[in-house]
């Protein structure tokens, strides 16, 4: 410590280095969406992966893209159907951190795409096909099977995939 002889003492304070930037936390989280497309005669486009399940068109939502946004582009990206953003409809937003990895995925449905399904990327996909709802395969990708139960609780072979649901309130134009 140091004293001029006026006044109490005061510690030496020593000159501040620039603070170094805040640490960025880690990422923890996917999100995603999950898009029921409904064909005209009701039935559900599903896709079927190399491991035999199947799965909804959908995928991960890119930095600065809404959930309706992502459902559009993952939907042309996977089958070349295409739909408006405003012709899908979040039903809800679901958050499964089974895995250890946080997963937050928006529950969306379209009754208004438009084209025939393709197979555009045979990496991921070996084919896609229509069913009707009730006789949609038990054999699905889990965060699937959370948005099909999401849309159609009454379907009662779709597996249970424990998440915590957030119903919301969102546009219903054209779904």
């Amino acid at each position: 410590m140091t004293t001029t002889g006026e006044g109490p003492e005061r510690p030496e304070r020593p000159e501040h280095p620039e603070r170094p930037e805040r640490t960025v936390p880690r990422p923890n989280a996917v999100v995603g969406v999950g898009l029921v497309v409904i064909g005209g005669d009701g039935r559900v486009l599903l896709g079927q992966a190399h491991d035999g399940r199947w799965e909804l068109p959908g995928g991960k939502v890119d930095p600065g893209e809404g959930f309706e946004q992502a459902a559009s582009r993952e939907l042309a990206e996977e089958t070349d159907l295409r739909v408006a953003p405003e012709g899908i409809r979040v039903l809800s937003v679901q958050i499964e951190a089974k895995s250890g990895l946080t997963r937050l995925t928006a529950a969306a449905v379209t009754t208004t795409a438009e084209g025939v399904p393709t197979v555009t990327e045979p990496h991921k996909i070996a084919r896609w096909e229509w069913f009707a709802p009730a006789e949609i395969p038990s054999a699905l990708y889990a965060p699937s099977a959370a948005v099909l139960r999401t849309w159609r609780p009454d379907l009662t072979q779709l597996p249970h995939v424990p998440s915590y649901d957030y119903p919301t309130t969102g546009p219903t134009s054209g779904a």
